[in-house]
This record gives C-alpha cells, sequence and structure tokens, in this order.
C-alpha cells in the first residue's frame, strides 16, 4: 500500500498525458482508438439512482482483476487514483478526473464522469463512466466511452495484449454495475 501512496503522491502534481482533455464530450480526435460500451441495467428512476451511486462509489471496478486506490476517493474534478490490475503481471497506472456529468437534456437523464491518463500508464487517452435513464421509454443503462493508445514503445509492442485487457475490463466493468444495480 505505501508503494501506490507513494506512486499517487509523484502523480500529483503530473499533467495528463495527452493533450485533448475532455476529448470523451464528444467525437474522438484523429489517432485515438475508440471503445463504446453499453448495458441495460433495468427501468425507472430507482434503478438510475442506485446506478448514479455505484459510479460515484467507484463500483465499475469490482472486477476481481482491477482494483482502484484509494477506493473511497469522491469523483470530483482533479481527484487522482491508482488502478492496479492483475493479469498474470502486476499493472499499476495514475489517472485523473477530468470533468463530472450531471444533467438532462433531449428526454434523457446523465451521471457520471471521465478521467484521464497521467505520464505513469500504460495508455494515454480518456474513459467516461456515466449512466443514462431514457425518460420516455423508462430504460437505464451504463455507458462506457474510451479513447486510448499506447504510451510508450513497450505498449506500442504489445498493443494486442493491451486490446484484449480493455475489452476485457469493459465487459466485467458492465457486469460490475448490473451486479451493483441488482440487474439480471
Amino acid at each position: 500500500m505505501e508503494r501506490i501512496r507513494s506512486f499517487l503522491r509523484e502523480q500529483e502534481d503530473a499533467p495528463f498525458s495527452y493533450p485533448e482533455a475532455g476529448a470523451t464530450r464528444g467525437p474522438a480526435p484523429s489517432g485515438y482508438v475508440v471503445d463504446h460500451n453499453r448495458v441495460r441495467l433495468g427501468e425507472g428512476e430507482a434503478t438510475f439512482l442506485r446506478a448514479a451511486e455505484a459510479l460515484r462509489a467507484w463500483r465499475m471496478f469490482d472486477t476481481g482483476w482491477v482494483r482502484l486506490h484509494p477506493s473511497d476517493t469522491p469523483v470530483e474534478v482533479g481527484a487522482t487514483v491508482a488502478v492496479v490490475a492483475r493479469h498474470g503481471v502486476w499493472s499499476l497506472n495514475a489517472c485523473r478526473v477530468v470533468y463530472t456529468v450531471e444533467e438532462e437534456a433531449r428526454g434523457v437523464r446523465r451521471s457520471g464522469f471521465a478521467y484521464g491518463t497521467l505520464p505513469d500508464h500504460a495508455a494515454r487517452g480518456e474513459e467516461r463512466f456515466s449512466v443514462e435513464w431514457d425518460l420516455e421509454d423508462g430504460s437505464v443503462w451504463y455507458d462506457l466511452y474510451a479513447i486510448s493508445r499506447p504510451n510508450s514503445l513497450l505498449v506500442r509492442l504489445g498493443y494486442p495484449v493491451v486490446r484484449r485487457l480493455q475489452k476485457r475490463f469493459a465487459r466485467d466493468s458492465k457486469a460490475a454495475m448490473r451486479r451493483a444495480v441488482g440487474s439480471s
């Protein structure tokens, strides 16, 4: 744990590792791989509120192989976290919250946030975690939108493995959110 705390202290004042902070608010800039995943969590306001609370508690990381440190970090702009992943080897990656979302537009209520990579992260880019409640049909969705590219030559060489891990995280994160809101 001390290694993770030390790692986070080193990242505290680091700039984002990519110039397009906030890019997941819209279409991806050129040069990035885009991953967009969604899963239906259920219906209605109660489901939406449980899902929004699950995001604020970082429950989308309850995958069994990925952990977030510190796990009680408030979701607010500027909050820096370490993502620890065990996938044959351990990896430690630093991210910072770029923006938060609390809005209602065109019949959809949204809650969530995006975090961006810091220099000590295997990739460069941003990931948005949000929940959406369609007020017309009542459906509630978990939406995961990420843009990324390798952050080093080593990662570029191992990019097929990185892509598999990114896809695995998306799949497991969707399952974690379904568990968090009690949907089947």
